[in-house]
């Protein structure tokens, strides 16, 4: 063989493994991620041969398949599309699956481990395969109240059992309705996704992005009642302990000094006790408090109650909640009062009233109470977790009486309910555009059965005027459907 054709035989030979090679890769490496793959949709096409299993809340099924008789044997139906939409995601064969229909795909498919001896039941006895069932610990007032409070705003509610971290409420607007994502008419579904679709270049939220764990922003004060935890910890401080508290603080190698919201006077420029500085929400004080404290007990106790970088699933995934870097004494000012760079999620938010509620015990949040097979016979229960433990019950319980004078006698009065002892933190943090708004609290305050954080993004006033009433309203649509509030 002379050198040409020797060289373009080699080559051909090296294509050709290289084309053997690939092959084995996509069938066998890659095989499982590919089929797990939301927009694989020939897999997808596979699956609307047998009936999906249904997402169910308080016994009543919120995503459910119906039989077609067309090509695609089922078609998806959420039947209060909107009011769940946040949960539920959609179960499309033009975009693959988002929310529920994607983290818990294998149950509603039928294809996860623990229905083994029912597709073994299927075989033997040649009935139709069908998927699993999936059981929310949502409850249907709380997320309805959650709803109707954020219509037209964009925002978020997220609201915990403090004692176990079951999501009573999960709600994120605008929304929108996955039935029109999950129809069988591709140029519908085409334009609808459209018609939700931002402008490009536009700050308009996408409605299919979840506020609630999917985006991060400046915490504000409710980010004072870690540092009120750290101080309490560090045993150099009590509720009455008093700190400086002046009208402007000057910052280390700053020009710019902190002020407090409006410039106003927390208490005519005067000392005043740590639990009055949180019911007026000082800014000067809590920045001098935590430069005092030292950016490692900040730090430390933003750890303690999950605000570590670290994100965790529900089993949605919920975006890591950061403090960032602190460069310096001034960094560690701004940060002590929830800007610079602390970005928390609505459900961080949420875990930290959870877990003063919880005399200081973090409960993981979870969204699936149990698993069922198709027969309604269930074949996983979840059982709470606990996280980690922030305060001490003692120390919880002295921030409970801090964050009580918050809603009783501070910034966040609109969240009083008749009858009922609310414990709560305001938050207004500032950004490129109008500030947002913040509340996070817990009901009644002496025995948490809820504890909430509500977010309005851009909603120009303040936590104690836009989102506290919010609040108010979800913590009582729960505890009224408890009995009441004791």
């Amino acid at each position: 063989m002379n050198a040409p054709l020797r060289k373009v035989a080699i080559s051909v030979l090296v294509l050709f493994t290289l084309l053997i090679v690939n092959v084995n890769i996509i069938q066998v490496v890659r095989a499982q991620s590919l089929r797990e793959n939301p927009r694989n949709t020939r897999v997808l096409t596979e699956e609307y041969d047998r009936e999906r299993g249904a997402i169910v809340v308080a016994g009543n099924e919120i995503a459910s398949s119906i039989p077609t008789g067309e090509t695609l044997n089922y078609l998806r139906q959420y039947p209060q599309g909107p009011l769940y939409a946040a949960v539920t995601g959609y179960y499309s064969v033009l975009f693959g699956r988002t929310g529920l229909e994607r983290a818990e795909n294998p149950v509603l498919a039928g294809t996860d481990s623990r229905l083994a001896l029912r597709r073994l039941g299927d075989i033997l006895t040649g009935r139709d395969p069908s998927g699993g069932n999936v059981e929310l610990t949502l409850d249907p007032a709380t997320q309805q109240a959650a709803m109707d409070s954020l219509k037209g705003v964009t925002g978020a509610v997220v609201a915990l059992d403090p004692s176990t971290g079951a999501i009573l409420a999960l709600a994120s607007t605008p929304t929108y309705d996955p039935a029109q994502l999950s129809s069988h008419d591709p140029a519908a579904m085409r334009a609808y996704a459209e018609s939700i679709t931002p402008p490009e270049g536009s700050d308009q939220p996408d409605p299919r992005i979840n506020q609630a764990i999917s985006e991060r922003y400046p915490a504000g004060s409710i980010f004072k009642v870690v540092v009120s935890a750290a101080a309490l910890a560090s045993g150099r401080y009590t509720p009455e302990t008093t700190v400086p508290a002046p009208d402007q603080l000057t910052l280390p190698g700053s020009s710019r000094p902190l002020i407090n919201y409006n410039g106003e006077s927390c208490n005519g420029g005067a000392d005043q006790t740590l639990i009055a500085a949180l019911t007026t929400s000082c800014n000067t004080a809590f920045g001098q408090l935590g430069m005092n404290l030292g950016e490692n007990a900040v730090r430390d106790m933003a750890d303690a109650f999950g605000i570590n970088g670290k994100g965790f699933d529900i089993p949605l995934t919920v975006a890591p909640s950061t403090i960032g870097d602190v460069a310096d004494d001034a960094a560690l000012a701004q940060t002590s009062i929830g800007q610079k760079d602390v970005a928390v999620t609505p459900m961080q938010a949420a875990m930290i009233a959870a877990a003063v509620a919880n005399d200081g015990r973090l409960m993981k949040p979870y969204l699936v109470d149990s698993i069922q097979a198709p027969d309604l016979t269930v074949v996983d229960q979840t059982d709470p977790a606990e996280m980690s433990r922030p305060v001490s019950a003692d120390i919880a319980h002295e921030l409970t009486t801090m964050m009580t004078s918050v809603v009783d006698h501070g910034t966040g009065r609109k969240a009083r309910i008749d009858g009922v002892e609310v414990a709560g933190k305001t938050g207004t943090a500032q950004n490129a555009g109008p500030d947002h708004n913040w509340f996070i609290g817990f009901a009644p305050a002496a025995d948490p059965k809820i504890a909430v954080a509500v977010f309005i993004r851009n909603g120009g006033g303040t936590g104690g005027d836009t989102s506290a009433p919010i609040a108010k309203a979800v913590m009582e649509a729960y505890l009224n459907g408890q009995g009441g509030g004791g």
